[in-house]
């Protein structure tokens, strides 16, 4: 991997390679922009096969965070962190207190938080050694589980996207097909019974499935066959991937609304979903909720303020609606444009701030 042709090409600011030995810490902090402020973004802990998979991983996932936080209106930039190892086994105190020197070294420049792999308590390890992280437990003033926060975000979103297709944000009598029935799509299920939706779900989890089926009258059906039912909406709440060639044409929704991260088989596939007249809430725009809401913790966490900025979520995507339409582009390419634009706006504001004072500066000598 050609690392420096790479970083040139996405425009990455810097990659940091962490080793303690002791420990056997190996991890990566990728800052990708922070044009907007400190980069945000988790910890993933990994059984890579390669360190340059781990390095593309860590590039791509914080580049990822500048779109997303962005795209949220946040005032943070992006970047992530992985740690080379298998979180079941190779965890321990040293390692991650050693990160947290790391991460306390770069004078808050990254922020980092809980991703795939790692926990709240791991958290509170890094914590021991700076204060740039945030998701640690809730006794140390954090925000807790953010599952029903992203949920909210979720439901806050979809209702934008039923407004886009239906001329009503209006969930009720709305038949939404959810695709996995996990923590972040049991609380969504919640918000849409209590709207008077109708559900059918799926996930592999049997029990999963029970839970909904009891507490929310949701109709079951088995994990294929969830692209072929009668539905307004379809969420994909499970695995990445699922809006693909073979599923496409199995789709009777007018809606895609989310919180899976990577939903898109391939860029292409959004283009496919513009050309069928499918409303589609991308993905990284529709489940901010949870970074949202562990930013909040940046001002001193406060549970209705972090709720009010996921409400936004809505008007996000009615932007995302309104750049797609007047640009006549797909959903996914106007979220991007969105993201884009905000940060360029933002450097070119700094850049005439700076142009300025070089100007005072050299008239004063």
């Amino acid at each position: 991997m050609k690392i420096f042709s790479y970083m040139e090409k996405y425009d990455y600011e810097q990659l940091v390679f962490c080793q303690e030995e002791s420990s056997g810490l190996k991890a990566i902090i990728a800052i990708h922009d922070t044009t907007l402020g400190p980069a945000l973004g988790g910890c993933r802990m990994w059984t890579y096969d390669s360190e340059e998979e781990a390095i593309e991983d860590a590039l791509r996932l914080a580049r990822g965070m500048t779109y997303k936080n962005a795209a949220a209106g946040l005032n943070i930039g992006g970047g992530k962190a992985v740690i080379i190892g298998d979180p079941n086994k190779d965890k321990n105190q040293e390692m991650f207190r050693a990160f947290g020197r790391f991460v306390e070294s770069l004078n808050g420049r990254y922020i980092t938080a809980e991703d795939v792999g790692t926990t709240e308590q791991d958290m509170d390890l890094i914590n021991l050694e700076t204060d740039y992280v945030t998701g640690t437990s809730p006794g140390s003033g954090s925000s807790g589980d953010p599952s029903p926060v992203t949920a909210y975000g979720i439901y806050k979103g979809m209702q934008a996207a039923a407004m886009e297709a239906y001329g009503s944000s209006s969930l009720k009598d709305k038949t939404v097909a959810v695709q996995g029935v996990g923590n972040v799509a049991y609380k969504l299920c919640e918000y849409l019974h209590k709207d008077g939706a109708k559900l059918i779900v799926t996930d592999i989890n049997k029990e999963a499935v029970k839970r909904a089926v009891e507490n929310f009258g949701a109709k079951a059906v088995d994990p294929d066959d969830i692209y072929d039912v009668d539905c307004d909406i379809y969420a994909p709440c499970a695995l990445g991937s699922t809006i693909n060639d073979d599923t496409i044409p199995r789709l009777k929704a007018k809606v895609i609304a989310g919180s899976a991260n990577n939903q898109l088989a391939e860029s292409r596939h959004g283009d496919v979903l513009h050309e069928k007249g499918i409303i589609y809430a991308p993905d990284y725009v529709i489940n901010a909720g949870g970074v949202i809401n562990v930013s909040d913790e940046l001002e001193g966490y406060n549970e209705k303020r972090a709720m009010q900025k996921v409400e936004k979520i809505y008007d996000n995507l009615e932007a995302v609606f309104k750049i797609a339409k007047r640009d006549n582009i797909p959903t996914h390419v106007a979220a991007d444009r969105m993201a884009e634009e905000r940060i360029s706006n933002i450097r070119k504001s700094r850049g005439q701030f700076l142009q300025k004072e070089h100007h005072v500066l050299s008239r004063r000598k």
